[in-house]
């Protein structure tokens, strides 16, 4: 934090912004933080209990990857050492010390989000200022990425929880969408179960749901009742109380779906029931070989890919569409042809 004040304020000097009511904001909060940490603090030595392990502080060009959302470099750097927790890797102090998943989210870039979960990020890790992924996503300068929508809900049926504190708690996190005139989303975050992974329990009408996961996509305030999309390959919406729902949100071992990220495109799985997810998800961890690809079973992962980009805003780049990667096909085949002719 201190090094963070520090940078702003040498920004805004250098900017020639030294009347503005930010920058002396910014320097009120510097002399507050330099009184607790102390002047002389050389911005290393770590100012924790012993027992505390640091976290790991990310190179310069992968905050750029995370930022631009060049999902291969990101992953690559991860998986060469899985004994450090990279998916949990901080930005330098300057950058206010975001997560990578807090950074991604700030960029609107969603897909990385999901991997970087299924990874083992955090969902509420908070940087120096003390801010989530949530909280962030529904300040000002997190309304102005994307979908925010969609990037919430992900956040939310991961289990993005909120604090006492003003600055991350839920009153704050509706009052920043109703501000922005997002108020069925205000709803969705003012309800206790809204946007959140749930179990189905005692469900009289129809058992055979018992035990199943879905999502609720909306909360009815009218009724007190949830809109939830089961986690199946139907994708049945059912109407719902919260008398008949259980909090169950995602984990790397139990996501409810599964993202691959393979040659340049992300290809998601769905499963009629999370222990065939559990399943699929250890097997990948052990490095058991999954069935053969055939075409058919390619061109059903292929939609999926083209759905989630619909349902959750997944479009990172032009490289991580499938459709695109298959005109790309065709466009080389084409002038594969023109040169056969020459």
């Amino acid at each position: 934090m201190l090094l963070t004040y520090r940078t702003k304020k040498q920004m805004m000097k250098d900017d020639g912004d030294t009347s503005s009511d930010n920058y002396h904001a910014i320097c009120h909060a510097l002399t507050r933080t330099e009184e607790i940490v102390g002047v002389d603090w050389d911005g290393v030595t770590v100012l924790q209990d012993d027992n505390c392990k640091p976290p790991l502080v990310m190179p310069d060009y992968i905050f750029k990857a995370i930022k631009g959302g060049d999902i291969k470099l990101v992953l690559k750097w991860i998986n060469a050492n899985r004994t450090e927790d990279r998916a949990n890797a901080k930005s330098c102090a300057e950058m206010m010390g975001m997560s990578a998943l807090s950074v991604a989210s700030m960029f609107g870039h969603p897909t990385l989000m999901a991997l970087l979960l299924q990874l083992g990020a955090n969902v509420n890790d908070r940087d120096s200022q003390g801010l989530t992924a949530i909280s962030l996503m529904t300040s000002e300068k997190g309304f102005k990425v994307g979908d925010v929508n969609k990037i919430l809900r992900l956040l939310l049926s991961w289990g993005a929880s909120y604090f006492p504190d003003k600055e991350c708690s839920r009153e704050e996190c509706v009052s920043g969408a109703r501000q922005f005139g997002e108020n069925r989303l205000a709803n969705l975050l003012a309800s206790e179960l809204g946007g959140r992974r749930c179990e189905i329990i005692n469900l009289s009408s129809r058992p055979e749901l018992n035990g199943k996961t879905c999502v609720a996509d909306e909360y009815v305030p009218d009724c007190n009742q949830y809109k939830v999309t089961l986690e199946a390959k139907s994708k049945e919406v059912l109407v719902l109380g919260p008398d008949n729902l259980n909090s169950r949100d995602r984990t790397p071992q139990d996501c409810g779906y599964y993202i691959e990220f393979k040659n340049g495109r992300t290809i998601r799985h769905d499963f009629d029931s999370s222990e065939d997810c559990k399943a699929f998800v250890a097997a990948l961890n052990k490095g058991e070989s999954q069935p053969a690809v055939t075409s058919e079973a390619e061109a059903l992962a292929e939609q999926a890919a083209a759905e989630l980009l619909a349902e959750l805003g997944l479009d990172d780049s032009p490289n991580n569409n499938p459709h695109n990667y298959g005109q790309i096909k065709k466009s080389k085949k084409k002038k594969a042809g023109k040169k056969k002719k020459k």
